[in-house]
């Protein structure tokens, strides 16, 4: 029962002293790919050169996180441009708004996702989507460039019901990590990943963040990996009522057409 990470930022300083274990240790937990995340130019850079290296097994996505909105230049975005023609990078992005932290003023966040959108229309890619307290905003913006855009992933959903269906209208793919394994703060999501459709379903770890709290035993660190994503597809697998076999086939298939993993030498 092979799976596929869409979201591992592993070029994160924490996986430096043991990064070969790490792969292996999601090797054996059937990660059969891992899409590296990239979140401003240098992890964006330094994820396609993991994903060159190991061509079957990483792909990688190119872009501006939110909160790296301040300090993203004409140069830098061009930088990002050049990335995007890689056949390794998949998706552009992570983009989109961050209203919770305000890392980056607004107006800011909102000039550099309409970039983004612009280049995923310009080089026909899917977007690798952030949003967070910004829901009206964000879908303002991605409304206006949606029918210029093949596709693309609202990565680490955790907001509303109200603002899922509005992604789900767009036909826009939703990710699901270890939020929905929280007791505490992941109830809301256990009750709506049942609204998703097969079609639009993906799994992620977003490594080394949002650790499954459901663990058992629970690790000694709190640094999540991709060979926890087991454990996203089994809650999400009992919110659905479907079986961890079914979803991890259905997520597969997703991930695969979404982001046309084209490099890939063969098909796992």
């Amino acid at each position: 029962m092979d799976l596929i990470d869409i979201g591992a930022n592993l070029t994160h300083s924490s996986f430096e002293q043991d990064f070969d274990a790490v792969i292996a240790a999601a090797r054996e937990a059937h990660v059969s790919h891992i899409m590296l995340t990239g979140t401003d130019l240098e992890s964006s850079q330094a994820a396609l050169s993991m994903a060159q290296q190991n061509l079957d097994y990483f792909s990688s996505t190119a872009g501006f996180h939110p909160h790296a909105a301040k300090d993203v230049t004409a140069e830098a975005m061009h930088q990002i441009e050049q990335l995007l023609l890689q056949p390794e990078v998949v998706a552009v992005g992570e983009t989109g708004l961050d209203f919770n932290r305000n890392f980056s003023p607004a107006e800011q966040q909102l000039q550099v996702f309409e970039e983004h959108l612009q280049l995923a229309a310009k080089l026909d890619m899917p977007v690798f989507l952030h949003q967070r307290d910004a829901h009206i905003e964000f879908l303002a913006l991605l409304s206006r460039y949606r029918d210029r855009l093949c596709g693309g992933v609202v990565h680490c959903f955790t907001d509303t019901a109200d603002a899922l269906k509005d992604y789900l209208n767009m036909d826009m793919y939703i990710g699901i990590t270890g939020w929905i394994c929280d007791e505490r703060r992941g109830l809301a999501l256990q009750k709506h990943v049942k609204l998703i459709p097969d079609n639009r379903l993906l799994i992620e770890t977003d490594a080394p963040y949002l650790l499954p709290r459901s663990l058992n035993p629970r690790p000694d660190t709190r640094r999540n990996e991709p060979k926890y994503l087991p454990e996203v597809l089994r809650m999400v697998a009992q919110c659905r009522g479907q079986t961890m076999k079914e979803v991890a086939a259905l997520t597969i298939d997703n991930a695969k057409r979404l982001f046309n993993f084209r490099h890939l030498s063969h098909s796992h």
